[in-house]
C-alpha cells in the first residue's frame, strides 16, 4: 500500500511515518508537507536516509489542487496531518488557519473524490473542537459531545471534522476522524508546551507559564497516537469518529514542575504570566469507544512518556538548537509581562 501523508514533516506525521513503515512492511509513504515554520528540513533528511525508496517527500501546499490531484492519483489512502496547529498564533492570524485547516481539507477530500478510485482517507482532529470542560468534575469528552470551537484554531479544526464527515454522507467517501488529547514526544516543534519547557530548561532559560497554571490537559505520548491511528486504518468503521486519549490529566505546574525535577532544574525557573485569551480550562479524553471496538489502549504513562522525550531532546541537539530561536517567540513576548 501507498499512502499520501500530509504535513509528515511536521510533529505527529514524522512520528506517524516512522511507525507506519516499522511496523508495515513493503508499504510506501509520500509526504506532503508546504515545510512552513513548523517543520524542520532535518526531519525529511532523517527519514530519507532512514527508509530510502520507501519514502518520497514533495514540497507543496495542501491547498494547491494541481498539485494535490497529481499526487493523490498514485495513492491507496490519505492519513492528513497537515495543519496550522498553535493556538497563540491562530488568535493573531485567524485567517491562515481556515485557509489550510478548511479550504486545505477541501482540496483534499475534492481530489479524493475525483480520482476515480478507492480511497481510503482518515482525518486526524483535535480534542479542543469539544470546547472545555470544568475543573473538579470527571466529566471527559467523548464521540458524542457536542462541538463548542473556543478559538480560532478548534473552530477551523472543527470545520474540517464536518466537511470530511459530509464526504461520508454525500459522496460515501471511505473516511475516518480521530479526535486526539495533547500529544508529546520526539520531533515536536519547540513552540508548544512540553519541548517548549524541556529546551528552554536545557538552556536555563525562564519557564513561562499562562495565568496561574491550573489549565489541565489529558496528555498522550505521540507514539500511542500512531498506534490508534493504524487501528482505525486497519480496523475501523467507515465514518466513524473515534476519540483518543492518554489517561494523564495534568495541569501545566504540574507538567513544569516533572519536567525542572527530571533535569535537575531548578524550580525558580517557572514564570507565570498574563493568561492566553480564551483559554480553555481543561480537557480530557473518553477512548471507551476505540479500546471497546478496536482493542486501543494507551501503553506509556505520562511519566514513562515524558522521560523518553526529555531523553531524546537532550540527545537530538542538533535537531532542535537551530530552530528554538523561532520557537522563542512567543515565549518572550509573555516573560516581558510577566506577573
Amino acid at each position: 500500500m501507498k499512502i499520501l501523508v500530509t504535513g509528515g514533516a511536521g510533529f505527529i506525521g514524522s512520528n506517524f511515518i516512522n511507525y507506519w513503515l516499522e511496523n508495515n512492511q513493503g508499504d510506501e509513504i509520500i509526504n506532503l508537507d508546504a515545510m512552513t515554520y513548523a517543520a524542520n528540513p532535518l526531519t525529511v533528511e532523517y527519514h530519507k536516509k532512514k527508509w530510502g525508496v520507501r519514502y518520497s517527500f514533495v514540497q507543496g501546499d495542501i491547498c494547491d489542487e494541481n498539485l494535490v490531484r497529481e499526487v493523490v492519483g498514485k495513492i491507496d489512502a490519505v492519513v492528513h496531518f497537515a495543519a496550522e496547529s498553535h493556538v497563540d498564533r491562530s488568535v493573531t492570524d485567524p485567517g491562515n488557519f481556515v485557509r489550510t485547516n478548511v479550504v486545505g481539507t477541501l482540496t483534499l477530500l475534492d481530489a479524493v473524490r475525483k480520482s476515480g478510485k478507492s480511497i481510503r482517507f482518515h482525518h486526524v482532529s483535535t480534542d479542543e473542537v469539544f470546547g472545555t470542560l470544568e475543573f473538579n468534575t470527571k466529566d471527559k469528552f467523548s464521540e458524542n459531545t457536542p462541538y463548542s470551537p473556543r478559538s480560532p484554531y478548534s473552530a477551523s479544526k472543527a470545520g474540517s471534522d464536518h466537511l470530511v464527515r459530509a464526504y461520508y454522507e454525500t459522496y460515501h467517501l471511505p473516511v475516518t476522524i480521530t479526535n486526539c488529547s495533547n500529544n508529546f514526544g520526539p520531533f515536536h516543534f519547540p513552540e508548544k508546551v512540553i519541548p517548549l519547557y524541556v529546551t528552554r530548561a536545557l538552556k536555563d532559560k525562564l519557564i513561562p507559564i499562562y495565568g496561574e497554571g491550573k489549565a489541565i490537559r489529558d496528555y498522550l505520548y505521540v507514539e500511542d497516537h500512531c498506534r490508534a491511528i493504524e487501528a482505525v486504518l486497519k480496523k475501523g468503521i467507515l465514518g466513524e469518529t473515534y476519540c483518543v486519549g492518554g489517561d494523564s490529566e495534568r495541569n501545566t505546574n504540574q507538567v513544569a514542575e516533572n519536567i525542572l525535577g527530571l533535569l535537575k532544574k531548578p524550580e525558580t525557573l517557572i514564570r507565570h504570566t498574563s493568561d492566553r485569551p480564551g483559554h480553555d480550562p481543561r480537557y480530557a479524553i473518553d477512548h471507551n469507544k476505540i479500546t471497546k471496538e478496536l482493542g486501543w489502549k494507551p501503553m506509556n504513562t505520562f511519566e514513562q512518556g515524558i522521560e523518553k522525550t526529555i531523553n531524546w531532546y537532550k540527545e537530538n541537539e542538533a535537531w532542535w538548537m537551530p530552530i528554538s530561536h523561532k520557537a522563542e517567540e512567543v515565549a518572550e513576548r509573555y516573560l516581558v509581562n510577566q506577573n
